[in-house]
């Protein structure tokens, strides 16, 4: 599997970790940066291009990496054909998969350790989506509105 992964400052150890977890996993591996530490670096120089990235990319996914992940969620999101989930436990890596078909996991690293976040990775890139008519049908809606603005029908 293609992974593209970015961070920040807070997330730059937890990233070169993943980078490393990620190609010992054989797992091809685009890293967006950062390439060195800077306590001032911005996240989205980084993140935005992991997402543009995956976007290009459909058959990869993405990693981003702040210290809570909120930001790096918000910023990925705003590419077009991204959907971005925070994780904060298996659970929500693998329901983030399973029923929105996420294609980019967000990781708060001042948040978990390094072995709860490997795990949340891991688990994010082992688990596929169901296509159950329902969550493709919530799917299509978000996508209607992103790309035409397309409102979803009341019920």
């Amino acid at each position: 599997m293609r992974v593209y992964i970015g961070a920040d400052h807070a997330g730059y150890e937890l990233k070169n970790h993943l980078v490393s977890w990620l190609k010992d996993h054989g797992h091809e591996v685009t890293d967006c940066g950062p390439f060195v530490y800077d306590a001032e670096d911005d996240y989205p120089a980084f993140v935005l291009r992991a997402a543009e990235g995956v976007a290009g990319d459909p058959a990869s996914l993405g990693v981003v990496i702040g210290g809570s992940g909120n930001g790096e969620q918000i910023a990925a999101n705003k590419v077009r054909g991204i959907r971005a989930a925070l994780a904060w436990s298996e659970e929500t890596a693998g329901l983030a998969r399973e029923h929105n078909n996420a294609n980019v996991v967000s990781l708060g690293a001042r948040m978990h350790t390094v072995e709860e976040a490997t795990r949340f990775v891991e688990v994010f890139l082992g688990t596929s989506f169901t296509g159950s008519e329902r969550h493709s049908r919530r799917i299509a809606q978000l996508v209607a509105y992103e790309t035409i603005g397309q409102l979803p029908s009341l019920p």
